[in-house]
């Protein structure tokens, strides 16, 4: 069953077409008889008007019609063999099975069995088939006549062939070059194969004598034609570096003196004929320098250089109706989305792709692209992609320009069923119109509104001259002290020892600067905070970069620094935060609870602990620094943000577990059968932390009971107890250890049993027995909030056992009311710091502390005969089950759930701009303590 052929084209092609059946017909007696079939022959037919090319191979190879004929080429061709004994009918055997190959893509795609994508694909097919065939064969009668290159350990090294460009995408188009690189892993020498030292071939000279008889075998014109054309400039130093690289050299070249369109060649890169898997490790070796960890938009800069040499090449060669390379052509799409690929997929490995039309789709997903815009420029790309082949299918010739004679335009426009050429040329022209749009977006040069003329005057006058008189005027009211503070930076030893293309930059961005803080709130706050922001900044040339080639961001920034003391100096300390400010997901909705546990797992510690912790640790800064923007902004309350945080810290928490077990489990093996859970206390209990809060932490195991005692299994065995004291003390040493990045928390363990005098980590049956006897009732009042954040969730439910145990039982009504207010007073004497002008928000009489205290006391009151209020641990969750429970009035609770509201956003707020958790008193802040203090009153925590 063949597919139908499309419609006849308007024009007349019957003369080309009869042409053509009849050099079919005479090329066999089966191919004669086959075309009897009136389907076949409309199909040769259409076929015939889309490629010469097709013709001349079917004419050649007139069994190839016949298999055509039977199943339309649903399957692809066998490959030749290329063994010894035909070695001189290798390249003969390439090509006719190149050219029979691509033949049937022509017929698939003229006949509309192929999408565009799939001719792509089948073209990159059939060039990874010819390399990796004339490879194979090329290294057998090497290792034949010169012996196996192997180093001096006797290991065998093979060549690696890389793929760039379209080939190392998958995205090969119908007839071109095929751009490869060479390369090896290791040095060695053939004499380590056993042959004479004194004729043995190094590795450099092995690999290139091997890698040019591959280029010749696929590359040389003979009787057949060719069968790939080879490119090999794309090595280091092009034409005049050596032919074959080891990777050692060749990570050494691009450490030193890779260039941005290196970085652009090798974001495709792909082993596709020789040793694969080495060939992927260098791969993988090779993205830091492709892919920047941060957002890099110095990239742009590489790339518009490179985009300005092909349109002076456009220009000077006329060739504005190239396809590829001229305006709106196939070339703008790729380097718009390659750019975008290059400025974030250091930060977001599934920008990685090699294929562009995938890559498309995961920028509109991170939402970098429109999805609108997206969608037009993939459908454009594969019209642009489908328009290239058709030009190269004609006749197997590498070209990109549209054809300048009737006959040809008339066929192109039919092969792609337009009524005429005129049609496809409006097509192609309100496409590329659209494409170049998009792309000017990004890459065209900056036009951006300039700050104030005198500004850029006076920075770029200083140090030595300058008038402060220029920054009164923009609105620094304190201008001296300004004048001063950017006298003393334009003297620093990082700006005068800027490269003249940094410091370019530099006087373009801080004018702005100037212009944006001057516009703020506080203009001197904003300035201070820019230039401790500046001053690290300059040693990284990508952030400034950032702030010149994105208003938004540098715009953003000020805005930030001015109002948060906390955010301002996270962005002086970590400039890898700056990328938040241009992220998307920063404007839109917070991730939940699995997606931040699940952005915190994963990270390898195998082989660099400190280098884990730090990606941990950046992970940690940017979401926590979302959900400060998201706070400040507005956009949640601070209930959420305060449970987000916690939930982060959570996330943190099981990553760093799972590191420390793997740590310790390397030096002494695991305890068979026992389990570990970590605790959360507090406000990390109570999915209340705040910004730069520590962890309130306790340690729990279960070991089996076994005789002589449980004990590691490792070759440095410890008993249970042991093993697990060195676990915890690891998970609180990796929490607090300082990377580039900071710390990720500090720990604070005095809430175990026993406090400060006690063991690091419990049994839980030691747990249990001292919940029971010893506790103190503040102790059963922490453990109100306490929760399993991370561990074996087994031991978590007993724990949960325990803790229901101990919360509901039998209690003396007023020795409880007592001890509760007690330990409150004396709780206040000791650690309220309010005084006449500031009240304590967390420990003043009618704060956080009092209403946390009072909730607890209705837990342990009332638990026993209202188990609901087991449940929870946050203070809204805990208002809401002591209401249901009958334990507060309804009016009251929603008195305390305002208060509680009030006053947590009223310290985030402070921690934001990092001033104490002290406030002048509002009329809010006064209803919220009224609100606590009544409360407190009513059930006899303190008195009236």
């Amino acid at each position: 069953m063949h597919a139908s052929v499309p419609a006849a084209p308007v024009a007349d092609f019957s003369a080309l077409t009869e042409r053509a059946l009849a050099r079919l017909r005479n090329a066999s007696d089966d191919a004669r008889a086959a075309l009897e079939d009136p389907a076949l022959a409309a199909r040769v037919a259409r076929v015939a008007v889309v490629s010469d090319f097709a013709i001349d191979t079917l004419a050649r190879q007139p069994a190839l019609l016949l298999a055509l004929a039977a199943d339309d080429g649903a399957a692809p061709l066998p490959p030749p063999q290329l063994d010894a004994e035909g070695r001189a009918d290798w390249a003969t055997r390439l090509r006719r099975y190149r050219a029979a190959g691509s033949t049937r893509l022509i017929w698939r795609d003229a006949l509309g069995l192929d999408a565009v994508g799939d001719t792509l694909r089948g073209s990159t097919e059939l060039a990874e088939t010819c390399l990796r065939l004339a490879h194979d064969a090329l290294e057998d009668e090497f290792e034949r006549r010169y012996g196996a290159l192997r180093t001096p350990a006797g290991e065998r090294v093979r060549l690696v062939v890389f793929g760039l460009g379209k080939l190392g995408g998958g995205e090969l188009n119908f007839s071109s070059d095929v751009d490869l690189v060479y390369a090896y892993e290791h040095d060695g020498s053939t004499e380590f194969d056993g042959r004479d030292p004194a004729r043995a071939l190094d590795a450099e000279s092995y690999f290139a004598k091997l890698g040019q008889q591959l280029a010749r075998l696929l590359d040389e014109l003979t009787a057949e034609g060719f069968s790939h054309r080879v490119d090999l400039r794309l090595r280091p130093y092009g034409n005049a570096g050596r032919v074959a690289w080891s990777f050692a050299a060749m990570e050494q070249y691009f450490q030193r003196e890779g260039r941005d369109w290196e970085r652009y060649a090798w974001q495709k890169a792909r082993p596709v004929a020789g040793d694969l898997d080495a060939g992927e490790r260098f791969v993988d070796a090779l993205r830091p320098f492709v892919y920047r960890r941060y957002l890099d938009f110095g990239a742009l800069d590489g790339l518009r250089a490179m985009k300005a040499a092909i349109s002076a090449e456009v220009a000077r060669k006329e060739l504005a109706d190239d396809i590829k390379r001229g305006p709106g052509g196939i070339r703008e799409i790729e380097f718009l989305v390659q750019a975008l690929q290059l400025i974030r997929g250091g930060r977001e490995a599934e920008l990685r792709g090699r294929r562009l039309l995938p890559a498309l789709d995961a920028l509109v997903a991170q939402r970098q692209i429109g999805e609108d815009a997206g969608d037009a420029l993939a459908d454009d790309y594969r019209f642009l992609r489908r328009l290239e082949n058709r030009l190269q299918m004609l006749r197997d010739a590498q070209t990109h320009a549209l054809p300048g004679g009737e006959a040809e335009r008339a066929r192109i426009a039919a092969g792609l069923d337009y009524a005429d050429w005129d049609a496809l040329r409006a097509e192609l022209e309100r496409r590329r119109e659209r494409i170049t749009a998009e792309f000017d977006a990004l890459l065209a040069p900056r036009r951006r509104r300039a700050a104030p003329d005198a500004l850029t005057a006076y920075w770029r006058a200083l140090p030595e001259a300058g008038e402060a008189q220029a920054l009164l005027d923009a609105g620094f009211d304190a201008a001296g002290d300004a004048d001063a503070a950017l006298r003393d930076f334009a003297r620093s030893p990082g700006v005068r020892g800027l490269s003249d293309a940094a410091r370019a930059r530099l006087d373009r961005v801080l004018p702005a600067l100037l212009q944006a803080a001057a516009a703020s709130s506080q203009p001197m706050l904003a300035l201070k905070r820019l230039l401790a922001l500046l001053h690290n900044v300059l040693r990284r040339s990508a952030y400034l970069a950032l702030l010149d080639e994105q208003p938004a961001a540098l715009s953003r920034l000020v805005e930030v620094v001015s109002r948060s003391a906390l955010l301002a100096e996270r962005l002086a300390s970590h400039p890898l935060l700056l990328d938040e400010l241009l992220d998307a997901r920063v404007a839109g909705p917070l991730p939940d609870r699995e997606e931040l546990l699940a952005a915190c797992a994963g990270f390898d510690a195998s082989g660099d602990v400190e280098e884990a912790l730090q990606a941990i640790n950046e992970t940690r800064q940017a979401l926590s620094f979302r959900i400060a923007m998201a706070l400040r902004d507005g956009r949640q309350s601070a209930e959420d943000s305060a449970r987000q945080l916690a939930w982060l810290a959570d996330a943190v928490v099981a990553q760093v577990l799972a590191m420390a077990q793997a740590e310790v489990a390397a030096a002494h093996g695991r305890v068979p059968g026992a389990r570990f859970a970590v605790l959360g206390y507090g406000s990390l209990g109570g999915e209340e932390l705040g910004f730069g809060s520590d962890l309130d932490l306790v340690f729990l195991y279960e070991a089996p009971a076994v005789e002589g005692g449980a004990a590691s299994d490792g070759a440095r065995a410890l008993d249970a107890p042991r093993w697990f004291a060195r676990l915890a003390q690891k998970i609180v040493a990796l929490l607090g250890a300082v990377t580039a990045a900071g710390r990720l928390f500090d720990v604070d363990v005095r809430l175990r049993p026993d406090g400060a005098k006690g063991l690091l980590v419990s049994s839980l049956a030691s747990f249990s027995e001292y919940q029971d006897e010893r506790a103190w009732t503040w102790e059963h009042q922490a453990l109100v909030r306490a929760r399993f954040i991370a561990g074996d969730a087994g031991l978590g439910e007993r724990f949960e056992q325990v803790r229901a145990r101990t919360l509901t039982r039998a209690r003396d009504g007023g020795k409880l009311r007592g001890d509760v207010a007690a330990m409150r007073a004396r709780m206040r004497a000791e650690l309220d710091r309010s005084d006449a002008a500031f009240f304590d928000l967390k420990q003043g009489e009618g704060g956080l502390v009092d209403l946390e205290f009072l909730l607890q006391y209705l837990v342990l009151r009332d638990s026993a005969r209202a188990p609901a209020l087991l449940a929870p641990r946050d203070t809204p969750g805990l208002i809401e089950a002591a209401e249901r429970a009958g334990a507060l009035e309804a009016d009251t609770a929603a008195g305390l759930r305002g208060a509680h509201l009030a006053l947590l956003a009223a310290g985030l707020e402070c921690t934001l701009d990092r001033r104490p958790r002290r406030v002048a008193e509002t009329a809010g802040i006064a209803q919220a303590r009224a609100a606590i203090g009544a409360a407190m009153v009513r059930f006899g925590l303190r008195e009236g």
